[in-house]
């Protein structure tokens, strides 16, 4: 199935009610506008590192796989489109705004996106402001697109969510959760309680405190998004 055959089977699980002017009605994968904007996204993409080669169409039609009949002319848009990264965000603008009831949809366009990025093994600074850009005129969260980061790129072991073990976009209350239960496992106290040498104490009270200390820091992120949120 391809790509455009997929994505209208999604959004046929729910019907979009938004007004759009430039958007004919019907779904996405009858819908010039979507073909059009998910295009000059991902052929913006390959110039965001100031590098696009022809090469890449093949990379963007791994991914979102357009149907034979249609291969040609989205070929052309493409070569067109990947001339300059100058006006992505009105697109990314548009695909918001017609399927802003569908965000797992808008999520895929989105990971489609990621997976063009690293197809040559390196993502530029460059290409991740573009995509983080697209996350947030999407209408995602900076969490979101740290958990879409983290899935497509990975994340360092260091990263407070990896410590935790949870997605970067979780509830409060699941890292509320997820610490407590983390810190009783790790808890020092246990360990004495098994009757372990002092080493595997020493052991469990650095793990206890890099539990502790990623909680703090992702509450602390929290609270300086809410608070940026609400500037």
């Amino acid at each position: 199935m391809s790509f455009w055959r997929n994505i209208a089977s999604l959004a046929a699980r729910r019907v979009d009610d938004a007004e759009c002017a430039e958007c004919p009605g019907g779904l996405p994968g009858e819908d010039p506008a979507f073909t059009t904007a998910v295009t000059a996204l991902g052929a913006k993409l390959s110039r965001a590192d100031g590098d696009a080669t022809h090469g890449e169409f093949e990379v963007f039609a791994t991914v979102f796989q357009p149907d034979a009949a249609s291969e040609r002319n989205i070929h052309r848009l493409y070569d067109l489109a990947r001339q300059t990264t100058h006006g992505f965000e009105s697109y990314a603008r548009r695909l918001a705004k017609r399927y802003r009831t569908c965000p797992q949809l808008l999520e895929d366009v989105l990971d489609g996106l990621f997976h063009i990025a690293v197809a040559d093994g390196v993502v530029s600074q460059d290409e991740l402001d573009y995509l983080e850009r697209v996350s947030e005129l999407f209408g995602f969260s900076p969490l979101t697109f740290r958990r879409l980061k983290a899935t497509h790129l990975g994340a360092g072991p260091e990263d407070p969510y990896v410590i935790l073990g949870i997605p970067a976009d979780a509830p409060d209350a699941e890292v509320r959760s997820a610490w407590r239960a983390q810190v009783s496992a790790a808890h020092p106290d246990r360990a004495r309680g098994r009757g372990l040498p002092s080493e595997f104490i020493e052991v469990a009270e650095t793990k206890t405190a890099a539990i502790n200390a990623a909680f703090d820091a992702v509450m602390r992120e929290r609270r300086e998004l809410s608070l940026e949120g609400a500037a």
